[in-house]
């Protein structure tokens, strides 16, 4: 299942061939999966997708990100009304949240005599993203290699206290994200999503202004047919649309929340 060559990966993305590509397979040909066959996977498996995700590169080797997985039927239930009540998260094999965490390194600084003053500073929030995000994806990349499929969950952010509560963290700890995980069912239609042609996202030399996704709106069309959507509106249409402020879920007030865990103050 979901073995597109990369040369048909790189035209389901771009709409257009390739020059000479190296292997790449695994890489170019992730979608999301949200619909996962009833089979177990084992728990020694997730312990090595998390070794992979602790291989990952860290700033400073500071490891600012922990992960919670979540398996008790209740608790998942509820991880799910938290999220969106999407049914993906109830039904995937396991499903992971990931936890940009300051509270670890704070506790093993002040066990130690250091004071670890610069926490609440806004960039080591962001080196904390970003460290949760690079040991997901490397997790992702490991999980993709094995055959399972994947769905990164957005929507754990939609209630940053009622995560807080349900996971049991501290100040200086934040759920970014979620991820489900399990192996796809045999009937999957998730189908590798256009992306943006390169040179609207890569840049030589110096950062392009203004960028053409005219082309991109079009090849985009198609994909929505595909997936039963109306094609009238663009991908920049709903994009913009999504990025209004009707459109937070209830995540306009995450600022004083963060401040509130301790990040961002300074």
């Amino acid at each position: 299942m979901f073995d597109e060559s990369p040369s048909l990966a790189w035209r389901l993305r771009y709409g257009s061939e390739p020059d000479l590509l190296p292997n790449l397979d695994g890489f170019l040909n992730h979608r999301s999966v949200r619909k996962y066959a009833d089979r177990e996977i084992p728990e020694s498996i997730i312990a090595g997708l998390v070794a992979a995700a602790q291989s990952a590169a860290t700033s400073s080797n500071l490891q600012l990100w922990s992960v919670v997985s979540v398996q008790d039927p209740d608790r998942r239930d509820k991880m799910a009304e938290l999220c969106g009540n999407q049914v993906h998260v109830r039904t995937c094999g396991w499903f992971l949240a990931f936890l940009a965490d300051t509270h670890r390194i704070q506790t093993a600084a002040q066990a130690v005599g250091e004071k670890a003053d610069g926490l609440d500073y806004t960039e080591f929030f962001t080196m904390a993203i970003v460290d949760a995000a690079l040991a997901a994806e490397r997790l992702v990349c490991a999980a993709e290699a094995l055959g399972l499929g994947i769905c990164y969950i957005g929507g754990l952010r939609n209630n940053p206290q009622g995560v807080k509560e349900l996971l049991g963290f501290p100040e200086g700890v934040f759920g970014v994200f979620g991820l489900c995980i399990g192996w796809p069912e045999d009937e999957s239609t998730a189908e590798i999503k256009p992306r943006l042609a390169q040179d609207a996202v890569w840049f030589k030399e110096q950062y392009e202004a203004h960028p053409s996704v005219a082309e991109y709106d079009e090849r985009m069309k198609e994909f929505y047919v595909s997936q039963k959507m109306k094609a009238e509106a663009t991908w920049s249409m709903r994009s913009g649309r999504r990025v209004g402020t009707t459109q937070l879920t209830g995540r306009e007030d995450q600022l004083a929340w963060l401040q509130g865990q301790g990040f961002l103050r300074r």
